[in-house]
């Protein structure tokens, strides 16, 4: 049952692997939790992003994914509530860069652990790039007609990919040496982030014009 299922199970991770490794609007969210928050925040993070990953994957299968590209109106409701997303965190990162808040040295509170983990949700869910990787998974095919098994095993596996993915960028970004070296340029990295949210957001946003 599996085998017959397992070309498309591959070419489907394969791309998903290409959208997680390539930065883009989550990563720059770890990023600049890792230099303000460390490690722990970080891992909540990327965890919340492979979460976000679960609904994609989810709407692939269902066929959610290829009808809101059809569905011009409902691309454009995305494009709108990503773009907002995006220039909120960009407002968040440029406050920080302007006066930033007290680095936190130790684990986070389950709440704020909670909270942590809901931005990157809301970050995957809402991604440009993350959403048309994956209409790109569902223009070579997904496995909506594949018995519920064969779809667990995907969605599953399309979590761990996420997981493990932004999990790597998180723990490089949060190592001693590297965050101590974004820490010294705290401020800098904070405006960057700040300039990279807010223009991706422009983009999305006038995109929905065209």
């Amino acid at each position: 049952m599996f085998a017959e299922y397992l070309p498309q199970i591959l070419l489907a991770l394969s791309i998903q692997t290409v959208g997680v490794l390539s930065p883009g609007p989550g990563v720059m969210l770890i990023l600049g939790v890792a230099t303000a928050r460390g490690r722990a925040p970080a891992l909540m993070t990327a965890f919340g992003i492979s979460c976000g990953s679960i609904i994609l994957a989810g709407s692939v299968v269902l066929g959610i994914a290829v009808l809101f590209a059809e569905i011009a109106y409902a691309m454009t409701a995305m494009r709108i509530v990503g773009g907002l997303y995006l220039f909120w965190l960009g407002w968040k990162a440029f406050s920080k860069a302007v006066n930033p808040p007290p680095l936190e040295l130790h684990a986070v509170a389950g709440k704020s652990a909670a909270r942590t983990a809901l931005a990157g949700f809301l970050l995957q869910v809402t991604n440009p790039k993350a959403i048309a990787f994956w209409l790109a998974i569902a223009a070579v095919g997904g496995v909506g007609h594949a018995p519920w098994p064969v779809i667990a095993l995907f969605v599953l596996l399309a979590w761990i990919n996420s997981f493990v993915g932004h999990s790597a960028y998180a723990l490089l970004l949060s190592a001693a040496p590297v965050r101590s070296l974004l820490v010294r340029f705290r401020s800098w990295v904070e405006g960057a982030l700040g300039a990279f949210f807010v223009f991706a957001g422009y983009k999305l946003l006038t995109s929905v014009q065209r």
